[in-house]
C-alpha cells in the first residue's frame, strides 16, 4: 500500500502521473461500447468483488440515473450490478460455490448482444474469469478493468483498461476516476441520441 510511505503530496501526485499513463483509447472504447448497447436495447451488466463491487454498484447506479437529462421522454440504459443480488450470491456460494455467483445470475438474465463489464484488480477472481469466459461463449460483448499484472482477465476480455499497479486503493481510485469519465461522456451521447430521435419524429409527424 503506497500510502503506508508516501506523504499526502507524494501519494496524489502519484496517483495524477498514473491518470496520465491511462490507456485513453480503451477509456473510450468503454463509452463506445456502452452506447452501442444504449442505442441497440441491450443490456449492460457489472461485477466486482470488494472494493470492485462497491465500484460496480457505484457504475451502475451512475449509468442508471446520472444520464438522463429528460426523466420523462428520454431512452433509458438497462445496466444491472450482479453484486447487489445479496441472497442469489450467498445462495449461489452456499450451495454451490463462490466462482458461480456471477456466471449463474449472466444464465438467468443475460441475451447475446448484451455487455458484460468485469472489474478485477488482480485480474484473477475465478468468479469474475467464470462470469467473462461464459459471456464471451454465448456472444456477449465483454470489457474487463484490472490492476496489478492484469491476470487472465486482461487477455480474455474483448476489451481492457489496465491501471499496471501494485496497490489495490489506488488501482480501484483510478478505475472509479475512468467509469466517472465515461458516466459524463455518455450522458452527452445519449442526450445527443434522445434529441435526434425528438427531432426525427417531429419531422416525420408522429
Amino acid at each position: 500500500m503506497l500510502g503506508m510511505t508516501l506523504g499526502p503530496k507524494e501519494y496524489f501526485d502519484r496517483v495524477c502521473l498514473e491518470i496520465g499513463r491511462l490507456d485513453n483509447e480503451q477509456v473510450e472504447a468503454m463509452s463506445s461500447v456502452i452506447l452501442d448497447a444504449y442505442q441497440s436495447g441491450r443490456f449492460v451488466f457489472i461485477c466486482g468483488n470488494g472494493g470492485s463491487g462497491a465500484n460496480a454498484s457505484h457504475l451502475s447506479e451512475d449509468l442508471a440515473k446520472c444520464t438522463i437529462q429528460d426523466f420523462e421522454n428520454q431512452k433509458r440504459l438497462k445496466v444491472l450490478s450482479i453484486t447487489d443480488n445479496t441472497a442469489g450470491i450467498m445462495a449461489w456460494a452456499n450451495d454451490e460455490g463462490y466462482d458461480r455467483i456471477f456466471v449463474e445470475q449472466l444464465k438467468n438474465l443475460a441475451s447475446p448482444g448484451d455487455v458484460l463489464i468485469a472489474i478485477s484488480g488482480s485480474g484473477n477472481s475465478p468468479n469474475i474469469l467464470r462470469a467473462v469466459e461464459w459471456a464471451n461463449r454465448v456472444g456477449m460483448t465483454t470489457l474487463g478493468m484490472t490492476g496489478f499484472g492484469g491476470g487472465k482477465l486482461k487477455s480474455l476480455a474483448h476489451h481492457n483498461l489496465h491501471v499496471p499497479l501494485d496497490d489495490m486503493g489506488m488501482v480501484e481510485s483510478l478505475h472509479q476516476v475512468v467509469f466517472h469519465w465515461v458516466v459524463d461522456d455518455l450522458t452527452r451521447r445519449f442526450s445527443e441520441v434522445s434529441e435526434a430521435a425528438l427531432e426525427e419524429r417531429s419531422l416525420s409527424g408522429a
